[in-house]
């Protein structure tokens, strides 16, 4: 028989659900000041920091499934806080970006996200963040090019 671990000891399980604690914290502080819910936010904040993308480069940065950046774009549309045009290298797609309005929002958002980020990460040091981020990455990285083993 394999050996098994308790569900509390894999890493996995741990990353995933360390990852929705932090991401539900967040999305209640969005949800309240600004009516955004985690989808909206990732899109926002994509478009925010790099400027405009289409939806498959959003699925990407964002590594949501395309019903769910669809939707966040759609409701962002809707609310005025992001515009789309039509790409020229693709008739397919258009460029989104966020509105002067959804600009606005982004920028009042954003101190808002350090100042949690510094509050949830504050049993760190800068040294421990510094790692902490490293190690992140590396697993990344290492998820996205370890392929299925037979």
């Amino acid at each position: 028989m394999a050996n098994q671990t308790r569900l509390t000891d894999f890493l996995p399980y741990l990353l995933s659900i360390t990852s929705n604690a932090v991401s539900d914290r967040i999305a209640d502080e969005y949800r309240a000041h600004f009516g955004l819910k985690i989808p909206e936010w990732r899109v926002m904040a994509v478009l925010g920091d790099q400027g405009a993308a289409t939806q498959r480069a959003l699925v990407e940065a964002t590594r949501m499934d395309k019903v769910a950046v669809n939707r966040a774009c759609r409701v962002l549309e809707d609310r005025g806080l992001l515009g789309r045009r039509p790409n020229s290298a693709d008739g397919r797609s258009h460029h989104l970006d966020l509105t002067a309005p959804g600009q606005k929002v982004y920028r009042a958002i954003m101190p808002i996200a350090l100042e949690m980020e510094e509050r949830m990460f504050s049993a760190l040091s800068a040294d421990e963040r510094t790692l902490f981020k490293d190690l992140l990455e590396r697993i990344r990285a290492e998820a996205e090019t370890t392929g299925a083993q037979p």
